[in-house]
Order: C-alpha cells, then structure tokens, then sequence
C-alpha cells in the first residue's frame, strides 16, 4: 500500500525560463530556494515549483513531471508493487532534492504517459 502525503514537487519545461521566473516569483510571490544555471527551484508553500529551460518535452507536455510525497518509503517494496501492476519503474535512486530536502525516489508513468516521481524523506 502506497500513502501519498501529498506533492512534493512539479517540474515545468519552460521556453522561456527569465519569463516564468518573474511571473512565478514577481507575480505569485514564489521565493527562490535554489538557481542552478537552467534550474530554479521556487517554493510554493510546502512544496516546490521547479522551472527548467527545456522548452516542451513529447506532444508539446511543458510539465516534466510530478512528484509525490509517500510514507513509509520503501524502494524494493514499491518496485515489487508496481511492477504487480504491470508498470515499469525506474531504479530508485537515494539522493534526489524535493521539497523537504534530499532523499531517496524513483520514477514510474502512469498510463497516458505521465511522469510521476515517488519520494521518500
């Protein structure tokens, strides 16, 4: 059983990154966290918004994906429960930073094609 405490995180392909980070951060009142030279991660209340200069990814999609919250994280275990499901998950990976800071996670699409990341603390 998989318990989604809620999104972590959404990654936005942008065209025009300079652009969305004024919109995101002048606009909405997003704050920087983190500016990495084509990656800046905003905060969005307790999650982040993370704007990277890409342009559109397959069929035009500007959302590179969503990143899920889950509690307890066990990676074996949500690997055998996907993969029950018949999907594909990626290798889960121990560091990756989210919106609580770095921890493990893996990726896996849903049936249209949407990228969703699992993430632990």
């Amino acid at each position: 059983m998989i318990t989604i405490l809620g999104i972590d995180h959404v990654v936005l392909r942008c065209r025009d990154l300079p652009r969305m980070l004024a919109f995101y951060r002048d606009v909405l009142g997003c704050p920087v966290e983190a500016d990495q030279g084509g990656l800046v991660q905003l905060r969005a209340g307790r999650s982040m918004l993370d704007l990277v200069e890409a342009g559109s990814g397959p069929a035009g999609r500007n959302v590179d994906h969503v990143c899920l919250r889950v509690s307890p994280f066990d990676g074996e275990a949500l690997v055998r429960h996907l993969r029950a499901h018949g999907l594909r998950p990626g290798e889960v990976v121990a560091h990756r930073l989210g919106a609580d800071g770095p921890g493990p996670s893996l990726y896996v699409d849903d049936p249209e094609g949407n990228t969703l990341e699992l993430k632990g603390p």
